[in-house]
């Protein structure tokens, strides 16, 4: 199986190569065929792999194991440094104290003079895993380039260091791979720490205190995720002396007896790096990077990592009181981030507590655990990764056209910029709109979760979430389509690898749709009935009820076509009198006023602060529980 070695070296080989040209000239060719190329190994993956069950390659050797540990520790020093010029102690208290974790882990496995030899495995959840990573990872690469360009240009005080830039973006892919196909934990561990690395340094990417000051606080909560990920290791090198339990299937499958301290620990990693609350604050600050940063972030690399380990542990989790407390952390957080987002007018700020609430959601189906709501949960994720990914870069364009990401200065986008308004409408439809998937897999969860252990409080959590996630994007749909009459096109000069990459997401966010039962049969269904043993007709139902969707979706349009020939256009009447083509009107004192559209954003209800701090707190004890059972496990 070449394609799996070869996902995770050639970004890295990439990442060199860009590294080292200094100009647009050779960096573009160069991005295009690294990102076309790893696209392609990660399709081929799909006629490669086999239909059921995980398989494994020999692929590594001890050298390359203590390599690795050479290489952590050499980010620890480069960590410790950072801290050390910017002054961040906590960050380097926490770097020394990891290092320190991990110097104990790699005695105690040396120790044992046991020889390991890791392999690298591929299933369909890490198929999954690599299509997003390779497809829509590669596309945010290529939309890069032009983004860049532009924001070097209005932004002439940030240092130009695009070579770093998209070295670090390739070097994520790279990371990204190892560490879902990765079968040996301590290898799982060092492609987790270089992701923590790229996202940090992309993070502080414009140097700015801001983006340094938010840098600092992604490292520090991810780093506290490494000290539980580490934690776990040392758990399993105890308790397992002969390392077999270091293997991520070997583990799985011993049961809960053994491995639920580590899949506790390891969840606990996840949390964090899913920026799941108390932890959100550092995926919030994150929206100071480059939005290409920002759509890496959210639907291709670091979050996912989050979800998808927890998802990896969720038989372990299911049917444990851990893995029901850990889910009600999911679902708080998919609850009060839904909340918060509401009063956001920031685009990329709305986008970024969607992100957290429905990775929420995905960890209260992963931390629950059974069959069904594993099923919910790997559909969420794809689902989320390509409409997440085509808004944050719409958005993107929108910013640097019209000077503003904030929603109400997109009023009339639909007559300004027609064709990404377009784009954008789909993104959104597809994160709350039949017959998108994210709909249908919300639908899926609130089934499967009425069976569940508690499932009835998950339900009104996700019927009174998934009520507020209707009324922020209902809110920013309305913007974009409202009419502005005196409105100036701005819609050219978008440099042609912008539209390629959103035209080509925008199919995807359309194609996946429709194909979704296949999706769901080869390769979600598989997953679900080799883990479990047991599968789910949920596809078959769900086919059903989309259908029903679109069907009623489309009776409006269609019925309009009905009365076309009686339709009128009437002019708008305010307050009792008739609106001028540039929306004025005579108001009751004979004053001319001029009408303008608004949202109400409720922040004395859903305000940031005041629910941010109450669901850290709520979480925060959650959490605390968690780890009271699990010391009480573990002791």
């Amino acid at each position: 199986m070449l394609p799996l070695p070869f996902l995770v070296v050639f970004p890295a080989v990439v990442a060199a190569l860009l590294l080292l040209v200094p100009s647009d000239t050779w960096r573009r060719p160069i991005v295009w065929a690294g990102a076309a190329l790893t696209g392609a190994a990660s399709l081929s993956l799909l006629f490669l792999s086999p239909a059921t069950g995980p398989f494994s390659i020999p692929a590594g050797y001890e050298m390359l194991t203590e390599g690795m540990f050479a290489a952590e520790m050499a980010i620890a020093v480069f960590l410790a440094y950072l801290g050390m010029k910017y002054r961040r102690y906590l960050a380097i208290f926490l770097i020394l104290f990891q290092a320190g974790l991990l110097v104990y882990f790699e005695r105690a496995r040396a120790a044992t003079g046991h020889e390991v030899a890791p392999d690298l495995f591929v299933d369909q959840l890490s198929l999954v895993m690599a299509l997003i990573v390779g497809i829509i990872g590669g596309l945010i690469c290529i939309y890069s380039l032009g983004y860049m360009a532009t924001y070097h240009e209005k932004h002439p005080r940030v240092p130009d260091r695009r070579r770093s830039f998209f070295f670090l973006l390739f070097l994520f892919l790279s990371a990204m791979f190892g560490l879902i196909f990765s079968d040996y934990l301590p290898w799982v561990f060092f492609f987790w720490e270089v992701t923590t690395l790229c996202s940090f340094l992309l993070i502080g990417y414009s140097g700015t205190d801001e983006s340094v000051k938010n840098a600092f606080l992604a490292l520090n909560m991810n780093i506290l995720g490494g000290i539980a990920f580490a934690g776990a290791l040392i758990y399993l090198a105890t308790v397992d002396p002969g390392g077999g339990l270091l293997h991520l299937h070997s583990l799985i499958r011993s049961g809960h007896a053994v491995a639920l301290v580590p899949a506790v620990l390891i969840a606990f990693a996840g949390i964090t790096k899913s920026a799941l609350l108390p932890f959100s604050g550092w995926l919030v600050g994150a929206m100071v990077a480059p939005t290409p940063v920002s759509a890496l972030l959210h639907s291709s690399t670091m979050v996912k990592a989050g979800v998808y380990i927890i998802v990896r542990f969720a038989p372990v989790l299911t049917g444990t009181m851990e893995g029901l407390i850990i889910g009600l952390v999911g679902g708080v957080t998919f609850l009060l981030a839904s909340a918060i987002a509401i009063s956001q007018s920031n685009a990329k700020k709305v986008l970024a507590y969607s992100t957290v609430a429905n990775l929420g959601l995905i960890v209260a189906c992963a931390g629950v655990g059974t069959y069904r709501l594993v099923w919910a949960a790997i559909l969420l994720i794809i689902f989320h990764a390509i409409a997440k990914s085509l808004l944050f870069l719409c958005v993107g364009t929108v910013e640097h056209r019209i000077g503003s990401r904030d929603i109400e200065d997109m009023t009339g986008l639909i007559v300004r910029m027609p064709r990404i308004s377009v784009m954008m409408f789909i993104g959104i439809a597809g994160m709350f709109l039949a017959p998108f998937g994210m709909l249908i897999s919300k639908w899926a969860a609130i089934e499967a979760f009425i069976d569940a252990q508690f499932g009835l409080a998950f339900v009104a959590i996700l019927a009174f979430g998934g009520s507020l996630t209707v009324l922020f994007w209902s809110k920013w749909m309305g913007k974009i389509i409202s009419v502005c009459p005196v409105a100036e096109r701005v819609e050219n000069r978008i440099s042609t690898e912008k539209w390629v990459v959103l035209t080509v997401l925008t199919a995807l966010t359309v194609l996946v749709c429709l194909a979704f039962p296949l999706i769901s049969a080869h390769l979600i269904e598989p997953f679900v009935l080799a883990v479990y043993g047991q599968t789910t007709r949920l596809s078959q139902d769900n086919i059903t009820i989309m259908v029903m969707m679109l069907v009623l979706l489309m009776i409006m349009p269609f019925s309009l076509l009905l009365y076309r020939d009686e339709k009128r256009i009437v002019p708008a009447y305010m307050g009792g009198r008739p609106a001028t083509p540039d929306l004025t009107f005579q108001g009751s004192m004979g004053v001319q006023r001029h009408v303008g559209l608004c949202n109400y954003y409720f922040e004395d209800v859903f305000g940031e602060k005041k629910l941010f701090m109450a669901g850290s707190a709520l979480c925060f004890g959650l959490i605390l529980i968690v780890g009271t059972l699990t010391a009480g496990v573990a002791l």
